[in-house]
Formats: structure tokens, sequence, C-alpha cells
């Protein structure tokens, strides 16, 4: 959406600035009349008369709540073909506009005239034969697939896949090579993001405005992930699914949102008053929250073990009971609820510490290769001669150097996997936070380490976040100066920053302690001595 706000406020083009789309947050699918005649003429210009239709094409939306107070998003030059912007635009920009202007332009094109053929082809070897078979079409006229085409799942069997050459009854055809298949019924495919849009609007679930930032958020809550293109649900999700499933079913059924849309359109028409809605839906709603909140954390858990045994008790290889922990032999395997949320831990804690991350995909039985206690021996530090291991907990995968209250541990970094990690790494990681070298003003020691927010280094309690787990120990003396310079000219202070600018020394505190210093804040000038801040009246 930046980038399409970039290209709606105005992009540098030949010496002027110029707005290359129209405005971007609608739903409307219709152009203005005007458009529409630009439109024609770059199709007879760029691609030829035979490829303009001899009315133009006009849509109407299927979707009862569209926002549609604008028209369709489009150039807003046609003749400003990508060819000619791609010079002035960086490569995001660009495949946004391209992308704009081929389906804007495509939507005023002939169609496409694509015939089904089947073609039967006779092999003959001496006296043996066999016949053989294809499925698939034929294009006679591209009509607007010359300006544009639907990109296709990669594993989906799209339209240029089944797509076959022109061929005439009783041709004979010369043998290039045979490549042999094995086809295999499969389950259907994952939703990708433009296949569970489309199921949305089936629903009457959101409108297109909303999708966007509907796909958003379940990515970025970790409810699912995207693999090829396919939309992958992770733990996170299906523990969530489960339980409003289980427990708010009604608030979670396909027809409840879409009854709940139509709602609110209705009051936006004037048709229902707003506040009678929000008292029934109150109503319910807090009675069903009220009946939930009587049920025990016992009752809770049993109930989602129960919905979630597949991804929470995997099968084990042995056929054994897959709730039985596997450390202790003897206590159940149940979910369990903690500060950084759900796990798997064993009935009989404290006596069995026996922990797993929940739908570890890598690992179902949180063994990481290793012994069944999830433990998974690295080697042993060359300098201290203790043991490093690789251990799955309740937070997820981390290492550890030796056992007990004073063993060093550490979490993998964002993007290292478990199967990723071998000794040379694991050392690595255990000997954070590294030490760069002193500040060339302050003679103070920067270091760089791993931390709550991610990968940082430190000067004298100013953190500067780093790009990646690489910078850590890469970075070398003057990049990390330069970067704690950067922080610090930002003006923000603690975790976020260095101390703001001192513009003026006002002396010794006479309780002693340090000096009070007037600094340069955010909203104004203010007074410092020490954790305290006072800020200046105005005109002071």
């Amino acid at each position: 959406m930046q980038v399409a706000q970039r290209l709606y406020e105005g992009m540098e083009i030949g010496g002027e600035t110029a707005g290359l789309i129209t405005y971007m947050r609608t739903d409307g699918v219709q152009m203005a009349p005007e458009a529409i005649d630009a439109a024609r003429d770059a199709i007879a210009k760029e691609f030829g008369p035979k490829y303009l239709p001899e009315k133009p094409r006009f849509y109407t939306t299927k979707a009862k709540n569209a926002q549609e107070a604008h028209e369709a998003i489009r150039p807003t030059d046609f003749m400003r073909t990508p060819a000619s912007v791609r010079q002035y635009l960086d490569s995001d920009q660009m495949r946004l506009y391209e992308l704009i202007w081929k389906r804007a332009i495509a939507s005023q094109m002939q169609p496409a005239e694509i015939e089904r053929t089947t073609v039967e082809i006779e092999a003959v070897n001496g006296a043996r034969s066999a016949e053989l078979r294809a499925v698939g079409s034929v294009v006679r006229f591209d009509g607007f697939i010359a300006a544009y085409t639907d990109q296709k799942d990669d594993d989906a069997e799209d339209e240029e896949n089944r797509r076959l050459p022109e061929i005439r009854a009783g041709e004979q055809l010369a043998r290039q090579a045979i490549n042999a298949t094995q086809h295999t019924t499969e389950p259907p495919p994952r939703y990708s993001e433009a296949t569970l849009i489309k199921k949305l609007e089936e629903l009457g679930i959101g409108r297109p405005s909303t999708y966007t930032a509907i796909l958003k958020t379940l990515e970025d809550r970790d409810y699912v992930t995207i693999d090829k293109r396919r939309l992958v649900p992770q733990a996170k999700g299906r523990l969530l699914s489960a339980f409003l499933e289980s427990f708010f079913e009604r608030y979670v059924e396909y027809d409840f949102t879409a009854s709940l849309e139509e709602k609110l359109d209705e009051i936006s028409d004037g048709k229902l008053a707003w506040k009678d809605v929000l008292r029934d839906f109150w109503k319910d709603f807090s009675g069903a929250v009220a009946d939930i909140k009587e049920l025990r954390v016992t009752d809770v858990l049993d109930a989602l073990n129960e919905e979630l045994a597949p991804l929470v008790f995997p099968a084990r290889e042995d056929g054994s009971n897959p709730r039985i922990c596997p450390k202790c032999g003897t206590g159940n395997l149940s979910l369990k609820l903690g500060k950084f949320g759900a796990f798997v831990g064993c009935s009989n804690y404290p006596e069995c510490s026996f922990t797993r991350q929940l739908g570890d995909a890598a690992n179902p039985n949180g063994e990481n290769g290793g012994g069944e206690d999830g433990i998974k021996v690295l080697g042993k530090d060359p300098y201290t001669a203790e043991e490093i291991t690789l251990r799955s907990g309740r937070f997820g995968p981390y290492l550890q150097r030796g056992d007990g209250k004073e063993a060093k541990r550490s979490s993998l970094p964002k993007g290292w996997t478990p199967e990723s990690i071998d000794h040379e790494k694991a050392l690595a990681l255990l000997a954070l936070p590294r030490d760069i070298g002193k500040h060339p003003e302050t003679s103070k020691m920067i270091s760089a380490g791993l931390g709550r927010y991610g990968p940082f280094v430190l000067h004298d309690g100013t953190y500067a976040n780093l790009d990646s787990i690489e910078d850590v120990f890469s970075i070398g003396l003057n990049r990390a100066v330069t970067v704690i310079a950067e922080k610090q000219s930002k003006g923000k202070g603690g975790r976020n920053g260095g101390t703001p600018a001192a513009l003026k020394e006002l002396g010794d505190h006479p309780d002693g302690g340090g000096k009070i210093v007037v600094r340069d804040g955010k909203y104004g000038p203010y007074v410092n001595f020490g954790k305290v801040n006072a800020t200046l009246p105005k005109g002071k």
C-alpha cells in the first residue's frame, strides 16, 4: 500500500511531478468514461485494431458491500506505458505500475478465443502400437492475454500447463523425447491468498478493501505461514481456531460474520439503529463469555487436547501411546499454559520437567534428533569442557552450555532452525555478547548481542538495532560507532536510543550525584538530573 500511495501522490517524470495511478483505497471496478476512451486509444496504438472490441466494456461488482465511492484503480494516463516510465521507478514501483496498467488495459480488450481440444496420438513401433491422449486448449486468438495473464500457483495445473500447440487431424508427428510421469490422487490444495479471498467473497465475509488487512493479520500473528504461495496453518492458529470453535462456535460461523456485515450496511443506510444492533450483540456475547468463565482451566485444556490430538500428540513410529511422557514414562502429556502461550508438558511436573513447543513441525515429538528427553548433544565447549546441547522448551528451541541454574542458555535467533544448528554456530551464540572494541570518544566498550527485540549493539546504555543476526558476528568498530551515532542523533532515550543532546549545563546538584542539564527533548527543552526530568514552562 505504501508503494501504491507513492504512485498516487506523484513521481518525478521528465522534470515534472505526476501522479501515475488513481486513488487506490477503493473497491470500484468501473472506470470513468474518459478513462475508457483513453484505454481504447492505447489498445489500438499498442496492440492493433483487432484487439479493440466494437463497444466499451462495463463492469459491476458482485459484492453487495463494496466501497465504490471512487472508480477502479487505473493509470492516470494510459499512454504512459510501463516501458516509458521504467527509468523513473524503482523495482517495486515498476512491478505495481505494470500490474495496474496491464490489468486496466486488458479489461477493455477483446476476449481470447481458446479452443478446447483432445488429441489422440497413435504410436507405432513395428508390430506394437500404443494410443496416447492429451486434453488441453489451443489459443486461436490471444485477445486480452496479449496484455495480461493471471499468475497461477506454482503447483496448480494452470492454463499454461494444459495449453497445446496448434495441431491438425492426420498430421504426422516426429518423436523428440519421452517423459514418463506418475499421477496420484492428492488431497485438495491448501488455500492461496487468491483462493482464500475468492472464498471470502462467496461467503459474504469482509469486503475487498479489508482482505489485505485480513491476510496480513493472519501472517503477522503467526497463525499461518506462506509456503509456495499456499497458506499453511501454524500451531498458534490451530489452537485459536479450536478454542473458538469449541467455546464460541456461534461467533465463528460463516453466516454470523456475513449477517453482521449486512447489518452494518443497513446501519450505514439508516435502516437500522446502531444502538439496537450493539445491544443485541452484547447481550448474547456477554452471556457466552459468562458461561465460559465458569469453566475450569483444566476443562478447557481437556477439550483442546481432544480437538487438537493429531497436532498435539502425533502418532509415534513404534505405535506406543503418544500421550505418555517420553521422559518419565508414567506421566500424561497435555497442553499447558505459559507466559508466552501454550506448550506441551508432563502431568508429573515438577518431578518431570519434560516440555516441548506446540506444533514443532520439524520435531513433532520434541526429540530434536537426540534422546527421548528432547536433548541433542552438539559437542563440548573447548574452553570450559562443558557439554553443549540443543533443547526444546516451552518457548521454543534453545541452546544450553552446562547444567543447573548456572548453565548458559541462548534462544535461537529468528530464521535459524534446529536442523541448521551445528557445534560452530552453537559456540558463536553462547559466546554472546561479543566485545567489538572501545568507543574512540568515550573509551567505553561497544558490544554486540542478541536480545528480546533482536540483534543489537550496545554502548554506554544506548542500544541500536542491527539488521540481522549475522551482523552481530561480523560488525566492526567503525560501523558500530556509526550505528550508535545514528541512534543517538534521533534523540530517544532508554532501550530505543541514546540520551538526548545536552543544550546547557546548569551546574552540580547541591546534594551531589551529578550535574543538572538542560536537554533537547521531543516536545521541547527540559531539565534533567539523573532519572528526574522537569518540563520547562512556555517562554522560558
